[in-house]
């Protein structure tokens, strides 16, 4: 996310957090994970940052509302993409990589009752997936199992619902191949982190 920040905005500096030493986020509780991303979202505010992209599918489904009650300036969130892989899919079965953190958040059982009504939602298990990647540790095999699962089942649209499985995109939309496309929301996040540094600049 952070690359395509800076491609997309070469004239703006970006600065980049990571918590390595707390991950899988995934896994987490929503006061283990305010504790957490709170202090670091508040030393960028500090620092100057005047627009915060939290890159994390399972901060922004779970806590992103407390957050912004405490944090002083914008925070652009990622959340699944299940509106457009709803009104993209053409055999009505959809599949949401995610962590069972966001699998279980609030926000995310709405985004289904929103726009995924009368279509079938395919959660493969994903859970060690980021810590798998964090460590570079990656499994093919166990990530073709589980891709191959979802397509077996009919989804035509696989939804990748964690900032992680960006760094693997390429390998599932292989072993998909031409039965379901792959999307995630990076162009969607730089899209709407533009329209509030235009905000931000008027």
């Amino acid at each position: 996310m952070a690359n395509a920040i800076t491609a997309a905005l070469p004239n703006e500096q970006v600065v980049y957090r990571e918590d390595h030493q707390h991950l899988p986020y995934g896994t987490k509780t929503a006061d283990e994970l305010l504790g957490l991303v709170l202090p670091i979202l508040q030393s960028m505010a500090d620092e100057g940052c005047e627009v915060i992209v939290i890159a994390c599918n399972t901060v922004t489904t779970t806590i992103i509302g407390k957050l912004r009650q405490k944090v002083s300036v914008p925070l652009v969130g990622i959340e699944p993409m299940i509106k457009p892989a709803a009104q993209q899919t053409k055999s009505g079965i959809i599949a949401v990589c995610a962590t069972p953190t966001t699998l279980a958040s609030d926000r995310y059982k709405w985004l289904k009752n929103e726009y995924a009504k009368g279509v079938q939602v395919l959660e493969p298990d994903c859970s060690d997936w980021s810590i798998m990647i964090e460590d570079n540790e990656i499994n093919h095999r166990k990530i073709a199992k589980r891709i191959e699962s979802v397509c077996q089942k009919g989804a035509d649209v696989i939804v990748l619902a964690c900032t992680h499985y960006h760094w693997i995109q390429d390998s599932i939309g292989t072993i998909a191949g031409d039965r379901a496309m792959v999307i995630q929301p990076e162009a969607a996040i730089v899209a709407q982190l533009k329209r509030v540094i235009a905000q931000i600049n008027s």
